[in-house]
């Protein structure tokens, strides 16, 4: 593959990511390579090649011999926080061990950002969230538990919303994110490697009961 088709592919690839995430591409829609080639104007290769990643992703399966969206489902949701438990357990022992002066600076500063965000403005809280985690992950300095935890990261945001905003979680979220901060900037690296844990269970059981509740339409073409 030239430069050129590596950068088609790139491009090909983060499109339909994008709305695959968004739900613009609901689960189990088909992705035909002719028709998405069509659609974006470009070749067949570069959309073979973008949805070869996709398919690595975890985004994107074969089904009857068919290339569609990957599909969703309570057990799925409770499969990725079965692995993603224990490595932010992981992330935030290495943040605790690890981090720099600059990572220290960092992490306070983001969870001052995320503290500050009003309860009821579910985009800025989520992306908030997102930032101080990933501080936390990048505090680890592991690329390859980092790498995992944004592949994960992935699959999580094909799901409707993030816990925060649910009854008592927002305060319940704050509590736990200050417990699990003062861990890892006083380098208590089982405290908060525990912290951790508690802090992604309790998310895993708010949004298992939110997904259950869930109108179908608004969680898309689930498949059990």
């Amino acid at each position: 593959m030239t430069n050129g088709s590596r950068e088609l592919a790139a491009d090909v690839y983060a499109t339909l990511r994008d709305d695959i995430i968004s739900g613009e591409l609901e689960a189990g829609a088909p992705l035909v390579v002719t028709t998405v080639a069509t659609r974006m104007g470009v070749s067949r290769t570069p959309v073979r090649e973008a949805l070869r990643l996709l398919t690595s992703d975890g985004l994107v399966e074969s089904s009857e011999r068919q290339l569609r969206v990957a599909g969703r489902s309570a057990q799925a949701l409770f499969d990725i926080y079965e692995v993603r438990i224990p490595l932010e357990a992981a992330a935030a022992r290495g943040a605790a061990e690890r981090h720099t002066s600059f990572d220290r600076m960092q992490l306070i500063r983001l969870h001052e950002i995320l503290r500050e965000v009003p309860p009821d403005d579910v985009a800025a809280l989520n992306a908030a969230n997102r930032k101080f985690h990933e501080a936390i992950w990048a505090a680890t300095h592991n690329s390859a538990l980092i790498d995992f935890l944004k592949r994960l990261d992935l699959y999580l945001r094909r799901y409707p919303a993030t816990a925060l905003h649910h009854a008592g979680r927002y305060q319940d979220s704050r509590d736990e994110h200050e417990a699990l901060l003062e861990a890892i900037l006083a380098r208590d690296v089982e405290v908060a490697g525990e912290r951790a844990n508690v802090h992604f269970t309790a998310a895993r059981d708010v949004r298992l009961r939110f997904y259950d509740s869930a109108d179908p339409v608004s969680r898309g073409n689930t498949q059990s």
